[in-house]
């Protein structure tokens, strides 16, 4: 690989780099493109496995010359993976397994004819839908951080380079350090980890340091759970982060930076370590990147999975080999961040639209989004809804369009009941909130956060008092214990509604939780634990009728707190069968002498002191005679 020298070179390179992958869609000379789904849940899916057959039935019926396969980052519609995407025609299969893969070569490779089993069926119209850009979950999206994700091979530069990668660089070396930054801030970009700082004023402040040394890190620590969006970034497009990078380092003055990935990601790892290799071969890292007189390295730590080590300081004593516990600010990273010198700390997101920001400049970026928050927003949209994946979406956007337009609505009709946003740093949003524009502001106004881009939607199923407890034993897990308020606080909090749950608290128990979440909220000395309260507060305030059902009635109304169920069987429903009673693994199931009407077999009754409340029994009963309370 010739390194590039000049930017005249790197011009030629992009156009022809451009040309390639525009024949490649195009289906130039007859050429038929397969492209995979190759995002860490398609991959679990067995999408690589489905590659391989793919190259080997090629090979068998000879059309290597004529038919391409390569796997891309993710598609997003995680919910229908694995994806096969046939080119030029744009063709899109869904849910494919390795027996389909046969079928797709001789129908559609060979034949020419769609495989119209495997195309997305819309659950309103059940009509087949060939194309991607025409199902409704792709229709509100825009695609900027996930620019490239799902089209471009993340582990081929020349693809990257024909869509749009290094354009962005190209532009910000013929600027003054001063110009980037000043067009980052006229962008209005705001970080995307979840504090959502005007990333602009940030560069500024490094800048404005004189140092002999400066660093640029990128935090790939993404630790909420249900959240995948910057590992599918990375895992999608590493070049575009790697690229914002480098703009990054330009515009403070510094010459490396250190991308901080968690180990728990070894597909993003592994492509963004080729990325790296290959942006030096080509002379787009290193020394006087293409004869501009910029020098930048980029260096890769792994980090141990710790959820401290999501806050920037922690995550700098990470890297410098020290445990991950966060600092005292100030100083700050931007004074005093990496061994002690000016940092930048964004994360994948972030550094990922900044070379769109570049490439089309602030205006474009600015004119998507909302008057403080501009641009779009990625969401891992999870838990109870059909269309479960990675959502980009204008800033604006109402949750009503994320949940149910994006992701189809709730399944199996039920009833929705609350999104929880920003991960365990986030708080509830009920039905009265379903109209409202998401933007940063706007969020934490209304009791809840944007984080980092996590959003697990609940129906009528989920207990609200559980919900706060699954996030609060998160959160006592994370705790780093270097302050009392949280390192005790939220250990407190969790002995509570542990309690509540159980079926052993008290009222006075609510006013200690309120009292206590303040405390800990006020106190704690980073992110972590003036948040932890958060998913509790929230939960208190819209759903206190819940904690009072648990406290006064000992009852929990969506059946699922353990310690406050009760599995119980209509005599005059069961037939006796004995099913359960065979099921049951603690001998709680025994034989009744009434016989119901209509009836020949005693029915059985279930006591309530052996139960362990396992379900088997309501599980394996055929007559929906056994329900629970």
């Amino acid at each position: 690989m010739n390194k590039i020298t000049s930017g005249a070179e790197l011009d030629k390179k992009i156009c022809a780099c451009t040309e390639a992958l525009k024949d490649k869609f195009a289906g130039k000379d007859g050429h038929r493109a397969v492209v995979l789904c190759g995002g860490t849940g398609c991959l679990s899916s067995h999408s690589a496995e489905i590659k391989e057959k793919f190259e080997k039935l090629i090979a068998e019926r000879g059309l290597e010359e004529r038919v391409s396969v390569n796997q891309v980052g993710c598609f997003g519609f995680c919910s229908q993976g694995p994806f096969v995407k046939i080119f030029p025609e744009d063709t899109l299969y869904r849910l494919v397994k390795l027996e389909d893969v046969e079928e797709i070569v001789e129908k559609d490779l060979i034949g020419g004819e769609v495989v119209e089993r495997l195309l997305f069926v819309d659950p309103a119209t059940k009509e087949k839908v060939a194309r991607q850009d025409d199902i409704n979950f792709y229709k509100k999206q825009r695609r900027i951080a996930l620019h490239g994700c799902g089209v471009i091979n993340p582990e081929s530069i020349d693809e990257a380079l024909g869509y749009g990668a290094y354009s962005g660089l190209r532009r910000a070396l013929s600027m003054d350090r001063t110009d980037v930054i000043k067009e980052v801030l006229d962008s209005g970009l705001r970080g995307r980890g979840g504090g959502g700082f005007p990333t602009g004023r940030k560069w500024q402040f490094a800048y404005a340091q004189e140092n002999d040394e400066k660093y640029v890190v990128c935090n790939g620590d993404e630790g909420d759970p249900g959240a995948f969006m910057d590992r599918s970034i990375l895992e999608g497009n590493p070049l575009a982060v790697i690229e914002g990078m480098a703009i990054a380092g330009y515009a403070i003055g510094a010459k490396n930076g250190y991308f901080y990935v968690r180990a728990e990601y070894p597909t993003a790892v592994r492509r963004l370590r080729i990325a790296i290799r290959q942006a030096n071969e080509l002379g787009l890292l290193g020394d006087n990147i293409f004869g501009s007189g910029f020098s930048f390295q980029a260096h890769i730590r792994l980090g141990a999975g710790a959820f401290v080590c999501g806050e920037e300081t922690a995550l700098l004593n990470s890297i410098e080999g020290q445990r991950g516990m966060p600092r005292p600010r100030p100083p700050f990273p931007a004074v005093k961040g990496l061994w002690q010198k000016p940092t930048i700390v964004n994360n994948v997101e972030t550094l990922a639209c900044v070379p769109y920001i570049l490439r089309e400049g602030a205006a474009k970026f600015a004119e998507c989004g909302t008057e403080k928050s501009k641009g779009t927003k990625v969401f891992a949209l999870g838990g109870k809804v059909n269309n479960v994946g990675l959502v980009e979406v204008p800033m604006g956007t109402t949750l009503r369009e994320l949940i149910y337009d994006i992701g189809g609505g709730i399944p199996n009709g039920k009833k929705f009941k609350a999104i929880q946003t920003g991960g365990p740093s986030g708080g509830c949003l009920t039905e009265e909130y379903l109209d409202e524009p998401i933007d940063f502001d706007n969020l934490v106004a209304k009791g809840s956060m944007m984080g980092s881009g996590g959003a697990i939607v609940m129906d009528e199923d989920n207990c609200m008092v559980d919900v706060a407890k699954f996030y609060m034993e998160f959160i006592c897990d994370e705790s780093c214990g270097k302050c009392s308020p949280c390192r005790i606080g939220t250990k407190r909090m969790l002995e509570l509604l542990t309690r509540i749950t159980d079926g052993k608290g008290t009222m006075k128990d609510l006013e200690e939780l309120k009292a206590l979440g303040r405390t800990v909220k006020t106190n704690s000395l980073c992110a972590l634990g003036q948040t932890a309260a958060n998913p509790i507060l929230s939960t208190l305030a819209h759903f206190e009728d819940e904690y009072i059902a648990h406290i006064v009635d000992k009852k929990c109304p969506a059946h699922v707190c353990k310690n406050l169920m009760k599995y119980t069987i209509d005599r005059d429903t069961c037939i006796g069968c004995g099913l359960c009673e065979r099921q049951c693994p603690v001998g709680a199931i025994s034989r009744t002498d009434y016989v119901a009407p209509g009836h020949k077999l005693p029915s059985r009754v279930i006591d309530p002191d052996k139960c362990i409340k396992c379900g088997l029994c309501m599980a394996s009963c055929k007559f929906k005679a056994i329900s629970k309370e």
